[in-house]
């Protein structure tokens, strides 16, 4: 466990506890319109927290919550000040070096694969990586349902010379908990996305935003195949705190229940799970703090 590294955690519960308004449809977005500062607080409270990777508020940057017109006219300035600001929190600890991770999210909606539109796609993506590209050390493609998204991803950020990693959602129904066999919110198989995973250049492959319960079967699974592929790639898990079947609407939809059961011992429990099978690089998603990032890296470190 000596070698894993702390991701943060969810930002727009955070942004809330703090006081930035959220609403729909800008959502985390509307922070970096109103109340950067908060953006810049949330960073820092993660890395206080012991987080070794924060990830840019470009999240909601997407014509899927600020508009296609908002996204042309102000999305470059409004990517970049979420860049920014996650280099300064990162850029302002002297006693360990943080790295930013450069989000890129689903262009046409969370965990929506059959909205994802390949001929249009690239024309967002590349105004997230033009713009992000100068404050972050990797790129996260996060919460992507199918493995066109992750290629996508790949493509986007090909001439950047930076590394990148690949977070796919799961399927995390009664069936999937129950021990059926993990699966992408696509319907594609993990061993499928990891075998994509070995051909795309990645250098991690994650699971994010889907029930903790879910998280172990998959991760194992991708270890698997590594194993047998010989890929040194790294395995990651940050998932969600969400109360029901999160496939039953979409992510940033409006703000989801949170699990009681959920509090910082619990997730720190899963994060140890997930560590034995094979998992170094891990986090939180949706409803996961910075008590919870505490607590799970005293945890894993002791």
């Amino acid at each position: 466990m000596s070698t894993t590294r702390i991701l943060d955690g969810g930002m727009s519960r955070e942004l809330l506890r703090l006081g930035a308004e959220l609403k729909q449809p800008e959502w985390s977005a509307l922070a970096l319109m109103s109340s950067p500062d908060i953006v810049r607080e949330v960073h820092q409270e993660f890395i206080a927290a012991g987080s070794e990777i924060i990830t840019t508020n470009s999240y909601a940057l997407v014509p899927f919550h600020i508009g296609e017109d908002r996204f042309h006219e102000e999305g470059p300035a409004l990517i970049r000040l979420a860049g920014r600001l996650a280099r300064e929190a990162a850029g302002a600890v002297t006693d360990r070096k943080v790295l930013v991770a450069g989000s890129l999210p689903p262009i046409f909606g969370s965990y929506e694969p059959q909205n994802f539109q390949p001929a249009r796609v690239q024309d967002y993506l590349e105004v997230l990586v033009e713009n992000l590209a100068p404050f972050v050390d990797i790129w996260l493609g996060e919460t992507l349902s199918l493995i066109a998204e992750g290629e996508a991803v790949r493509k986007a950020v090909a001439a950047s010379g930076k590394p990148f990693w690949i977070s796919f959602t799961l399927a995390d129904d009664e069936t999937a908990i129950r021990g059926g066999a993990p699966k992408l919110r696509s319907g594609e198989s993990v061993e499928e996305a990891a075998s994509w995973a070995v051909s795309s250049g990645a250098a991690a492959f994650l699971f994010n935003c889907s029930k903790p319960e879910v998280m172990r079967a998959a991760v194992e699974a991708a270890a698997r195949v590594f194993r047998e592929r010989n890929a040194p790639i790294e395995i990651g898990v940050y998932a969600n705190a969400f109360e029901g079947e999160t496939g039953e609407a979409a992510a940033n939809e409006g703000l989801h229940d949170t699990r009681d059961d959920l509090n910082d011992d619990a997730y720190s429990r899963f994060a140890c799970s997930w560590a034995e099978a094979g998992a170094t690089i891990i986090g939180g998603c949706c409803g996961i703090g910075a008590a919870h990032i505490h607590r799970l890296r005293n945890t894993l470190f002791g």
